[in-house]
């Protein structure tokens, strides 16, 4: 084999591994992403109703807290995710894009969101 044909399915095998990975990623991004919808809207909506109720403005914070357990929980679920780092797990795939573009820059290459090797024209050097 000749130096141009390894390169070839090093490139090929690289390309196989990357897209095989981000798709990897796919599914429990979704179920993050999913996750982190369901806490958002949970904690609006009971901020919501704690917001709407006219009895807050009376009693002290936390009073009016325990007076909306719904809000108060999932308020409690949405920090914690936050701090478990959801926000990592959501946007992972493309974390991981960004840094190959940025080290296959230095080899004039950079990929797609999907993980294909986007090979570029040669500069020349001045």
């Amino acid at each position: 084999m000749s130096k141009d044909q390894i390169q070839t399915e090093d490139l090929k095998a690289f390309e196989r591994r990357l897209t095989e990975y981000i798709t990897h990623l796919g599914p429990s991004t979704r179920k993050w992403r999913v996750i982190l919808v369901v806490a958002t809207v949970c904690t609006a909506v009971g901020a919501w109703q704690w917001l709407k109720d006219e009895t807050t403005r009376q009693v002290s914070f936390v009073q009016s807290l325990q007076n909306h357990p719904f809000f108060t929980i999932s308020c409690i679920i949405f920090i914690m995710l936050f701090f478990f780092g959801i926000h990592k797990r959501v946007v992972a795939p493309s974390i991981i894009t960004a840094r190959c573009r940025l080290v296959l820059g230095d080899f004039t290459m950079s990929c797609d969101d999907t993980g294909k090797l986007i090979l570029k024209p040669n500069r020349p050097t001045t």
